[in-house]
């Protein structure tokens, strides 16, 4: 028999966050500090609402991009975060959470050979979803002396006549860097010279240390050339409602639709429900869960400190990015031997790209009590390794 898979399917690896979870869920008294989940619960008042949809039988399908309410509470969530306005009717798109805008804005976008410019270490979607879709992936190296931002001078090297797509990536997944107003000034200038579109995937944008989110959309100019994505899964605890949202120009959103309607039908509406009062209420929510997290943070990065290792401070999402580079290993090697000799889970850096290469991502979505023994067990790790 033949082989009948797609070698496009076949060329693209697993993703490498999810080998070290499957080994530690089997793994007795094991710490696992790989998944970018809040450890939160999702806050009552928005699991109520889920509910008391789910009493008065709201269990049919929705309009394809989404429940009006809902469109309307993430057009006045973007009002009042960032200043700009998107038409509820025509430039929102209610998805399957943020991996799901990811998707199918890649494939409404991209012809056969298109570049797309992803900066490095960076979610492990973006890449198989253009490479899915006909893109050519063009990878920009972030430098940890750089803070790992993506500097004016990178983006200009790596444009051609052939990009199309730039992937902006901030609050950022696995580094915790972020972009500043000043930071996006800059690219965005570039943005508009070499007439590209940005697809800026903010779903951290609420979780910020150093004060308020920059979305790229409120520079001038920027909200007709960007695919702004965002959902509810980090900021309001809400992995598994799977709900996510794509704001762009009318007619990319318009052809984001057809590709949602014929795959996806359309997001849960149980969920749909409970997210509008997420948006509506939940701030407070939102606040709290950020300081809890900003705790954290400085928690481990004053035990970095204290134990001598390496980590630039992250200002956003929920991850931290220590170097281990002075060990000689390769970040695999060293996320598999911390894992079997001191049962505690961390991602290699080189799940995020090449540029992960000498680094490790320690998720702090997890309670402080746990952070502590996985903190204790990093320090004996990393003490025996210099004695040798």
């Amino acid at each position: 028999m033949r082989n009948f898979l797609s070698s496009k399917v076949q060329d693209i690896k697993p993703s490498g966050i999810r080998k070290f979870f499957d080994i530690v869920s089997e793994m007795k008294d094991a710490i696992s500090l790989g998944v970018g989940e809040p450890d939160f619960e999702t806050p009552w008042h928005i699991r109520d609402e889920g509910i008391y949809a789910f009493e008065k039988g709201r269990t049919f399908y929705t309009s394809n991009s989404g429940l009006l309410p809902l469109r309307k509470e993430i057009s006045n969530y973007i009002q009042r975060s960032q200043g700009v306005c998107y038409s509820p009717e025509e430039e929102i798109l209610v998805t399957v959470g943020g991996s799901e805008a990811i998707d199918i804005a890649m494939r409404a976008l991209l012809d056969e050979g298109d570049e797309v410019i992803i900066p490095q270490p960076s979610y492990v979607s973006y890449a198989p979803c253009s490479y899915l879709a006909g893109g050519k992936n063009v990878i920009i190296n972030l430098k940890a002396e750089n803070n790992f931002k993506l500097t004016p001078q990178e983006l200009e090297a790596a444009i051609t006549d052939k990009t199309k797509i730039l992937v902006l990536p901030f609050p950022n997944n696995p580094t915790g860097a972020i972009m500043e107003k000043e930071d996006l000034e800059k690219i965005a200038k570039i943005v508009k010279e070499k007439d590209i579109l940005v697809l800026s995937d903010e779903i951290y944008s609420e979780l910020t240390y150093s004060g308020r989110h920059v979305s790229i959309v409120s520079l001038e100019g920027m909200k007709e050339r960007t695919i702004l994505i965002n959902g509810l899964s980090k900021s309001h605890a809400m992995t598994g409602w799977r709900i996510g949202y794509a704001c762009g120009p009318s007619e990319i959103i318009k052809q984001m639709t057809k590709i949602h309607q014929y795959a996806i039908m359309c997001a849960p509406t149980i969920s749909q429900y409970a997210a509008v009062e997420a948006l509506k209420n939940g701030d407070d929510d939102v606040k709290m869960m950020r300081n809890s997290y900003n705790q954290r943070r400085r928690f481990l990065l004053d035990a970095f400190k204290k134990m001598g290792l390496e980590c630039f401070e992250p200002y956003g999402a929920f991850y931290v990015f220590p170097c281990i580079k002075e060990f000689g290993m390769t970040s695999e090697e060293f996320a598999t031997k911390f894992l079997y000799e001191e049962k505690v889970a961390a991602v290699p850096g080189t799940a995020f790209g090449d540029a992960g290469e000498g680094f490790l991502r320690i998720s702090y979505a997890y309670s402080i009590e746990k952070l502590k023994i996985a903190m204790e067990r990093l320090n004996n790790f990393v003490t025996r390794l210099r004695q040798k």
